[in-house]
């Protein structure tokens, strides 16, 4: 499925209105241009920190009504084609808000959203929280997964990678294993370090699978990789 644009969405109207008033009322520039030199330049900022820019979006959101996916979809690619990095997550917040009311249907959006502009401030959130919700609420899913882990857009592959994060327990192991061995030669760091973050944050749950996996396929695994994986379980 082709991503061709913001669905038409009142609501989207509404918040895309006050959105570019309420967040730039609150600009700061000296501190957007350290934000922006710590995201290596990937896009403009306003210079909201988390705690201010959550304040202003719980004021902007009172007394709204509650969105259908339609509207998530329109606020959310509404949202990435604004420059400045903030509103990026302002819709990445909305939409784990209501994850729950997004279906399978939306998954090419959040295909979108991971290519677009992509870096790991708003691809890692989109993985751990919006594609693993979807892929945990059907796992049809899965096949899908399986094509992700190796596109040739290294985005679309870390989010395969990440997208059990947060399952503990009813983490697909085989797939997980086999992604991070599917991807073990990848030269990117950011590919290696979703290896390594993948399998640490398992080993939170089932530690011995973690070391057994890791001893297995250690001439396999980068030094990256491996070094981080074990790091809170040891070999």
């Amino acid at each position: 499925m082709i991503v061709t644009g913001p669905p038409p969405s009142v609501l989207a109207d509404t918040l895309l209105a006050r959105l570019p008033e309420v967040y730039g009322g609150a600009a700061a520039p000296e501190r957007a241009a350290q934000m922006r030199a710590y995201m290596k330049d990937v896009a403009p900022f306003l210079g909201l920190t988390s705690p201010v820019r959550r304040e202003l979006t719980k004021a902007m959101l009172d007394g709204t009504p509650r969105p259908d996916e339609s509207d998530l979809t329109a606020v959310a690619l509404r949202c990435w084609a604004l420059p400045e990095r903030e509103y990026a997550y302002f819709g990445i917040d909305y939409l784990r808000r209501h994850v729950g009311r997004l279906t399978s249907g939306f998954l090419p959006v959040a295909r979108e959203l991971v290519t677009t502009v992509p870096w790991w401030d708003t691809v890692d959130h989109l993985a751990a929280h919006i594609v693993g919700g979807l892929v945990a609420a059907d796992p049809k899913l899965r096949a899908d997964m399986d094509a992700w882990i190796g596109d040739e857009n290294l985005w679309v592959a870390r989010t395969a990678l990440l997208h059990q994060l947060r399952h503990k327990d009813a983490t697909d192991t085989d797939r997980l294993f086999a992604y991070c061995l599917r991807q073990s030669g990848h030269p990117d760091f950011f590919i290696r370090k979703a290896i390594a973050w993948a399998l640490r944050e398992y080993a939170k749950t089932d530690a011995d699978a973690v070391r057994s996996f890791v001893a297995a396929h250690r001439d396999t695994l980068s030094p990256l990789s491996v070094r981080e994986a074990l790091k809170n379980v040891g070999e």
